[in-house]
């Protein structure tokens, strides 16, 4: 497994009003969610590299400003389409 180092000041995580672990763990999940927002990484994907389940994954996904499921245009244009309309 491959390693990410990422320097920052000592002083960042106080200045979250975090531990150095809390800020570390935070850190790692809003990247997590990025790339999973991105369509870089799937919800699997994502809170492996996150650290947490699937579900916990998906539940705290708006804790980051994040929807839980990513549509594409297709996928809306068939979940609202009427299917006793006919055109």
């Amino acid at each position: 497994m491959h390693t990410l180092r990422i320097p920052y000041p000592e002083s960042l995580p106080a200045l979250a009003n975090q531990s150095k672990e809390e800020f570390e763990q935070e850190a790692r999940l809003a990247l997590a969610y990025k790339l999973y927002e991105m369509g870089r990484l799937t919800s699997g994907q994502a809170a492996s590299l996150g650290g947490v389940s699937r579900v916990q994954f998906l539940l705290q996904s708006s804790r980051f400003g994040v929807t839980s499921v990513i549509w594409g245009a297709e996928e809306i244009a068939v979940e609202f389409t009427d299917p006793d309309k006919n055109d």
